[in-house]
């Protein structure tokens, strides 16, 4: 079934676009990938049923009360999803955060680079979003690195409501 898809804006790759709720078989393999279980967590989502509910409670309802959410990342060529990358906003934080993560086989490759680049020009010049955070577990060195790399510097350390572990937030201005 061909649906179609609100774009969000497009790098020489990649294209970020809305999830829909189509979306359900990429989401259980993204959230059940090894990265995100390690370094962002288990969200308990193992079926396209529990995936759908994840798309219609996370990114489909943040672009209904925010304007913008987490964003499906696709290959230009062959409009193969490989990731997801788009801004949050948490309760704990003061400013909007941007989240990324990628399939196994679309890291290394420079594809979060590229994406979270864009999206920060998106934020700032079409959103009018001045100051953006990030959020990393200390061991994800990959993350860290990349934050660094889009320009992104240590703030602080915080412990998200309902969590056990030490954040460390990254943060532009």
């Amino acid at each position: 079934m061909q649906t179609r898809h609100t774009i969000i804006l497009e790098t020489d790759r990649l294209i970020l676009r809305e999830f829909t709720i189509y979306d359900a078989p990429f989401i259980v393999d993204l959230l059940n990938s090894p990265g995100w279980l390690e370094f962002i967590g288990d969200r308990n989502v193992r079926t396209e049923e529990q995936a759908d509910n994840y798309l219609l409670n996370v990114p489909l309802r943040s672009y209904h009360e925010n304007g913008f959410g987490l964003y499906m990342v696709e290959l230009k060529s062959g409009n193969t999803p490989a990731g997801m990358c788009g801004l949050l906003k948490r309760d704990y934080l003061e400013y909007h955060d941007i989240g990324f993560a990628f399939l196994p086989e679309y890291t290394g490759k420079g594809y979060a680079f590229e994406v979270v680049s864009a999206l920060i020009s998106y934020a700032k010049q079409t959103l009018k979003i001045s100051t953006l955070l990030a959020i990393t577990l200390p061991g994800n060195t990959k993350s860290i690195r990349l934050l660094e790399r889009v320009g992104l510097q240590f703030v602080r350390m915080v412990v998200p409501p309902q969590g056990q572990e030490e954040l460390m937030v990254f943060g532009s201005g």
